[in-house]
């Protein structure tokens, strides 16, 4: 059976993943990158002095409300928590051993553009979200798919099949890329690490996921919260002290990351033109696999903040890429290429490297500076980033298991997503990325096809904002598509300037 399964997904997995769908992604993110002026760049200082920048200085960010709502900071630490996981470790290992070191100029590449993938996708996500009769705000991309793409002339059943296609693509990778992949890669470096069986960290694991994901989004977030600030800062405290020590490689890794890049052969051999395009292959698909910008995901949880300005929680989906591979998967990459284990001047692995093989390539690079102490925190780092994980994407699934079937579908889905926790622990590893390779392609599709027809709202809605907050001018804002929803948004944002003005 697993044979079939394997043989089924490598057919699927080839096809959403093939250049047509890479040359598509990198195609949105640059277009959202033209049309809103290269916001990432231009407007740098802003994006940054609104998200990271406004955490301990702006009680709006980080306040939490009495609805069913969640705060700015909650949303980023719970998108984070489905992001910064195993992708950022495994994940860039995997795409250094396969496409050599070059692999990690195209990931920083699709990473940069990105970010006005995953900018647009949560501005969409704003605009077009609504309220539900609990209260809480339902929003992702199955709603501008279904009344953005659907409102356009002619593309109501368009819109309505490509948000139920992306719901279900999305529920089955929730199993995948958010609980099979996570919960493998925890189970195998805690049995390495500390000799514990498999089975063993599988069936506590089921019970730390339940306890949390049955209480809902609002125990997520609580979790999430916490969680998220205190093991990035570790995770990258233990790298920058690597790369210090090894300050005198660095030159040579930017150097080999560069020609890399753009070698005519790729690591692993090949003809004429297999290293740039291997390279290139692994950095998208690990890119993407990491920060999960076109995929659609992260706006699910964006769109339950409290926040009112829809380019405001675009910008922390800009900052979400920023740290998620920028900083995070580099820091991940310079350990690696600077440890030894990896030859610089042919992009293959070293006989070390190879010993360890690729997945235990962070892992090996800790304890060569650290000793057994640093293959201990990489399994620790690895079982708390996966686990993060986890808990942000049962979200995601919950949210289009309610698209989908509605109130009463959510727990049921929950129970499930928990059991499912510890298949994730027995299945080989091989073939859960792989499954979650192709779900990931699957749920890009769609998603991609209405961030192409609705850039323009993007771009309009982007232009009133810098317009209103960066130039000063008299503009009427745009908050959401829903008159409903624009006029309550608008007496919110009055509201809050009487009270400061007030205060």
């Amino acid at each position: 059976m697993i044979e079939q399964i394997t043989r089924i997904n490598s057919v699927v997995n080839d096809a959403v993943w093939g250049w047509p769908a890479l040359i598509m992604l990198g195609f949105v993110g640059i277009l959202m990158t033209v049309l809103t002026r290269f916001f990432q760049v231009t407007h740098f200082t802003h994006w940054v002095k609104h998200t990271i920048g406004a955490i301990f200085v702006d009680k709006h960010v980080t306040g939490h409300t009495k609805d069913l709502s969640i705060s700015q900071f909650q949303s980023l630490c719970t998108a984070l928590a489905a992001t910064v996981g195993t992708g950022n470790i495994v994940g860039v290992a995997g795409a250094i051993a396969v496409g050599g070191p070059g692999a990690v100029f195209w990931m920083w590449l699709i990473a940069f553009f990105g970010m006005m993938t995953n900018f647009a996708e949560n501005v969409l996500g704003i605009l077009y979200r609504k309220k539900g009769t609990d209260g809480a705000w339902h929003g992702g991309a199955m709603y501008y798919l279904r009344d953005g793409l659907g409102g356009k002339k002619g593309l109501r059943q368009v819109g309505t099949v490509l948000a139920v296609l992306f719901s279900f693509f999305c529920l089955l990778a929730s199993f995948g890329i958010g609980n099979m992949s996570q919960v493998n890669s925890m189970v195998s470096n805690v049995q390495s690490a500390f000799g514990i069986p498999n089975f063993v960290t599988g069936i506590f694991l089921v019970i730390a996921v339940g306890a949390v994901i049955l209480g809902g989004l609002q125990r997520v977030a609580a979790i999430t919260e916490k969680l998220v600030p205190f093991m990035v800062i570790l995770y990258l405290l233990g790298t920058v002290i690597i790369i210090v020590t090894h300050l005198s490689v660095i030159p040579a890794v930017f150097v080999s990351i560069f020609k890399g890049a753009f070698s005519l052969r790729g690591a692993l051999g090949g003809g004429v033109g297999a290293g740039i395009a291997t390279a290139m292959k692994m950095g998208f698909k690990r890119g993407v696999f990491s920060n999960e910008a076109g995929l659609g995901s992260s706006v699910m949880v964006h769109s339950s903040s409290n926040v009112k300005e829809p380019v405001r929680q675009g910008m922390w989906g800009v900052f979400e890429v920023f740290a998620d591979t920028i900083i995070v998967c580099t820091l991940t990459a310079l350990t690696i290429l600077s440890s030894g284990l990896v030859d610089l001047t042919s992009g293959t692995l070293t006989a070390a490297g190879e010993a360890v093989g690729s997945s235990a390539l962070m892992s090996e690079s800790f304890r060569m500076t650290f000793g057994p102490a640093g293959a201990a925190f990489i399994a620790l780092a690895i079982l708390l980033f996966a686990y993060s994980t986890v808990l942000g994407w049962s979200h995601y699934g919950a949210t289009a298991c309610h698209y989908l079937f509605g109130d009463k579908s959510v727990l049921p889905y929950r129970i499930a997503f928990t059991v499912i926790v510890f298949l994730g622990s027995v299945i080989t590893a091989q073939l859960a990325w792989d499954i979650s390779d192709t779900f990931n392609g699957l749920m890009m599709v769609p998603n991609l096809i209405g961030l192409l027809i609705l850039c323009p709202m993007v771009m309009k809605t982007t232009k009133n904002y810098v317009d209103r907050k960066i130039r000063h001018m008299e503009v009427k804002p745009i908050l959401s598509i829903w008159p409903e929803i624009q006029e309550m948004q608008e007496k919110a944002i009055q509201n809050a300037v009487s009270e400061e003005d007030a205060e």
